[in-house]
């Protein structure tokens, strides 16, 4: 028993080792490899006098435990956001991820994962350092046997292809990343402090724009991928058709997102202040900041100016920042119907809502940033489309089927089905803002359309980038003329060389263009 305990915590301690921290390469292969990391440990223990041993093999498995919960966490967030975990700016996001939990399987999940995950972290480092300790000890009890083993391991690790140095690089990038972490607070600051349009005055922002109603809308996960999705491409052209029969064009490119897989607040802040956000610590820094938004140079140019947020369902004293006249949070649109998987409320009815609201009862001209949802994992259920009239206070939607299924998490479920049920959710926002145009729509109405970032992995596999989508549409020639040197191609699909620009460019570009 004493030697298959030896033998356990062996196998405990190359798992901790040889555990890839990238999604991708966890496969049965990463584990045929030799840790050149183990070697070189049990060299430390042979060398240390007897009574140093045992607490060196505690700090050392310690330490290795850590590591360990640390790659889990690099795999989640590979997963989801296509990067690690960063040990300095990242700790807010897992809230986010509590409450993706929450909504997609229930509350009691929600406190069910935060509490195993607890535990998981507790039983980590437990077993880890006690394999340790447990092969610390057999290092000391059978020296010769140990020397040898070093020996062969040292061989293998410098003969064999498959021989691997990840842990080791592992805890180098982390190290680089907390040291640039701990700097990036003051370096943005510099940054943000910077504004060229910070002090323009109002009669010179936007003055080609004067009189009409301006909409950036945002469409949840609506990426790059989704362009090449055969579903989304047959409704963006069906769409470019609809709309050209009733008088108006698009031209359109690609935005490079700050974020992908979640994080739509890091991207909407990115495009409204003209600054690189790509973590929670600048977003932070940007809220407490006085820098110009697309909405506050529209409502320093005389437009009333709103945010239309079905996402938010708690207190956000961070809009203040964006200073909108008004904020509709999902408490303020009136809806009463049920939530189709994660969205609060279907696109059509925050639209719906919109024009009642804003558009329909005003003489002013109204820029609003609306936010849509229904294209938010886990791409299930969604809801049916209605005549605009029939919408009402959402209460319809509580006949639909759809309405009653439960949503489901996108992990767990066949790539092949997440992939379609993303498919047919991006088709959805698609028609729905095309019915909008189709139906609201006048001359003095110009749309900005974009996604916020690209989908999670389990959709748009390994290397995708951070690209999405980004349209204008009018139907007035002169706001797309304007347009003319970004070189953006007709249509709202955008084609596969249009041009690609970091979404902090877009508002300088915006205003620079309109103003």
């Amino acid at each position: 028993m004493a030697r298959v305990r030896t033998a356990l915590s062996a196998l405990v301690v190359l798992f901790a080792l040889l555990l890839p921290a990238d999604f991708d390469e966890l496969t049965p292969s990463a584990f045929l490899r030799v840790p050149v990391e183990a070697p070189a440990a049990v060299v430390l223990l042979l060398v240390l006098p007897a009574r140093r041993r045992r607490p060196v093999a505690a700090v050392g498995g310690a330490l290795l435990g850590l590591l360990l919960v640390v790659k889990f966490l690099d795999i989640g967030f590979d997963a989801v956001l296509y990067r690690p975990f960063d040990l300095v700016l990242d700790w807010p996001l897992l809230t986010p991820a509590v409450d993706y939990v929450d909504v997609t399987a229930g509350r009691a999940a929600a406190i069910g994962a935060v509490a195993l995950a607890a535990v998981a972290v507790v039983a980590v480092l437990v077993l880890v350092t006690r394999s340790v300790l447990r092969l610390g000890g057999a290092v000391g009890a059978h020296r010769g046997a140990a020397v040898r083993a070093v020996a062969v391991a040292a061989v293998c690790a410098m003969s064999l292809p498959v021989a691997s140095h990840g842990t080791s690089e592992l805890v180098g990038d982390h190290a680089r990343a907390v040291r640039a972490g701990l700097h990036d607070r003051t370096a943005f600051a510099a940054e943000s402090a910077v504004d060229a349009f910070g002090d323009v005055p109002g009669d010179r922002l936007l003055t080609s724009l004067r009189g009409k109603d301006v909409l950036v809308v945002f469409v949840e996960s609506y990426g790059r991928g989704a362009v090449e999705d055969a579903g989304v491409a047959a409704a963006l052209a069906d769409g470019t058709r609809r709309l050209a029969g009733r008088g108006y064009a698009s031209r359109s490119a690609f935005l490079t997102s700050p974020t992908a897989g979640g994080g739509s607040w890091l991207a909407q802040a990115t495009l409204l202040s003209g600054l690189w956000v790509d973590n929670q610590q600048r977003y932070r820094t940007l809220v407490a900041s006085d820098r110009l938004t697309l909405g506050g140079a529209f409502r320093r140019a005389g437009w009333r100016s709103v945010g239309v947020m079905p996402g938010i369902t708690q207190t956000w004293p961070e809009g203040l920042f964006f200073d909108y006249d008004r904020i509709y949070a999902a408490a303020d649109l009136g809806y009463r119907g049920p939530r189709f998987g994660y969205a609060t409320m279907p696109d059509q009815y925050v639209l719906a809502e919109l024009e009642r609201a804003e558009r329909g009862p005003r003489d002013e001209p109204v820029m609003a940033v609306v936010t849509l949802l229904s294209s938010h994992a886990p791409w299930t259920p969604l809801p049916e489309a209605l005549p605009w009239d029939g919408v009402g206070d959402g209460s319809v939607f509580g006949g639909m089927r759809a309405g009653a299924v439960p949503p489901e998490t996108i992990f767990g479920r066949d790539p092949v089905e997440v992939r379609a049920d993303y498919g047919r959710s991006v088709e959805y926002s698609v028609d729905t803002i095309v019915s909008y145009l189709e139906t609201y729509g006048d001359d003095d109405l110009v749309v900005v359309l974009l996604g916020d970032h690209q989908p999670a992995q389990v959709v748009t596999g390994e290397g995708a980038g951070r690209d999405v989508p980004v349209t204008v549409v009018s139907r007035d020639r002169s706001v797309l003329a304007r347009t003319d040197p970004w070189g953006w191609t007709d249509g709202l699909t955008p084609a596969a060389g249009a041009p690609v620009r970091p979404m902090s460019a877009f508002r300088d570009q915006f205003l620079g263009t309109f103003g």
